[in-house]
């Protein structure tokens, strides 16, 4: 248990970046969910509108510090090749 001030302060702003982050990774896997199931509808149109919407958000948590930046960029990269498959 937190006994200085100090430690008490960091440990409810710990609580707090921990609430953002959680929240943000959520919206991340809605957002990737969509592209998910819109590629396993077989639509094309729905699938590019999902991921065209999915990747600033993806790119932000990167940004933000949520997840790494390579590993958004990979999520991406993955994504993009699916739908692009999708539409060939």
């Amino acid at each position: 248990m937190a006994n200085t001030p100090s430690a008490k302060k960091a440990t409810r702003r710990i609580a707090r970046r921990t609430a953002v982050n959680t929240a943000r990774r959520s919206r991340i896997r809605s957002f990737m969910r969509k592209v998910e199931e819109a590629i396993a509808s077989g639509d094309v149109n729905t699938a590019a509108e999902a991921l065209k919407s999915a990747q600033p958000e993806i790119m932000r948590a990167a940004t933000k510090g949520v997840i790494h930046k390579n590993t958004a960029s990979r999520k991406i990269s993955r994504l993009a090749s699916r739908v692009k498959a999708l539409a060939d």
